[in-house]
């Protein structure tokens, strides 16, 4: 998969050779996404003609991309064919940055404040945990989510029994396993576990505020026009969610939900809804804390591969603060396109 995808990047770097574009001079870029609630406005966005209009403004074109499969959205822009994907802060350090491409951070469009959670059968707590079997998909968010419950409790991993999952699976054996134990997913499925007879849910994302981040990620060398196009279609689409129950009710069908359960997912994510909001969290001391807790965990798992020897191997740059190599920033937050229009 390397070796492919570095050949897939070598191939656009002579096109744009042959061609003579350069990163400046492109009109046409192209925008991945997977579905997910913190994503789905970017749907409305280019259903509404925001997306659109904001292209125009810029003299470009954007083209928005569903990519059914999340983690080969991102695959597919660290190899790229994308110049811009929605992920997760966990994923956007372990994929593309560990993989080499060097991408920005324009936009911090909310965190999980629940979508997130361990649901159990007959366990009253994280501490009850010990000893019990555990489903989840490893090296996941969900593994992200169950390592800060167990440490807030003081307890490590090898108090468990880990059984790495496919999200796919996950559902239907919690509903069909009647054995006491413990299931780490995240919405619609948390949602649907929850409300399994004898179902409780013991810890959820809610106690990491901050923590579990969506972003829109691109490259940092695109083009100033593209990040100014996105963030305003982003905070634009935002402000015409607001008691819009047509933008729901499209989110809500095009995700595969009702209206009512679109809106219960809705409550259990925090959005940041202006860019003052956004700018203030960029520039907070959390930020920083939270990405040093992701980039220990990542690389305690082995997720930075194995030419990187050191959790600095990789540097990440939050306005002037960089944590890791400052002469390897792959990974960069700013708040430079929040305070333009």
């Amino acid at each position: 998969m390397k070796k492919l995808t570095l050949l897939i990047c070598l191939m656009s770097l002579m096109f744009l050779s042959i061609t003579g574009v350069s990163a400046e001079d492109k009109k046409k870029f192209k925008i991945a996404w997977s579905h997910y609630t913190g994503w789905e406005p970017w749907a409305y966005a280019e259903h509404a003609g925001i997306l659109k209009r904001n292209a125009e403004k810029e003299g470009i074109e954007i083209e928005l991309d569903l990519i059914n499969d999340y983690v080969e959205s991102i695959n597919l822009y660290t190899a790229g064919a994308y110049d811009g994907c929605v992920m997760t802060n966990m994923d956007a350090l372990t994929i593309p940055a560990v993989g080499g491409v060097d991408s920005e951070v324009i936009i911090v469009g909310d965190y999980s404040n629940g979508n997130d959670g361990i649901v159990t059968r007959e366990i009253d707590s994280v501490k009850d945990l010990k000893g019990q079997k555990v489903k989840l998909v490893e090296l996941s968010v969900s593994h992200y989510l169950l390592a800060r419950a167990l440490e807030m409790n003081e307890m490590k991993e090898k108090d468990l029994e880990l059984i790495n999952t496919s999200d796919a699976d996950i559902g239907a054996l919690f509903v069909s396993d009647k054995a006491k134990g413990a299931t780490v997913t995240w919405n619609p499925i948390l949602m649907q576990l929850r409300n399994v007879p004898g179902a409780k849910l013991i810890f959820d994302s809610a106690k990491i505020p901050n923590e579990i981040l969506d972003l829109m990620v691109v490259k940092t060398d695109a083009p100033a026009n593209l990040k100014r196009a996105l963030v305003r279609t982003w905070y634009e689409t935002l402000e015409e969610m607001k008691n819009n129950d047509e933008a729901i009710a499209f989110m809500a069908k095009n995700s595969g939900a009702t209206p009512a359960e679109f809106k219960a997912q809705m409550k259990t994510t925090h959005f940041y809804p202006t860019r003052e909001e956004a700018k203030t969290f960029i520039n907070s001391p959390k930020l920083p804390e939270v990405m040093n807790y992701v980039r220990q965990f990542s690389f305690s798992k082995g997720l930075f591969g194995s030419t990187i020897k050191s959790v600095d191997g990789v540097g990440i740059k939050i306005q002037d603060t960089v944590l890791g190599s400052k002469d390897n920033i792959k990974l960069r937050f700013t708040d430079k396109y929040l305070t333009q229009d």
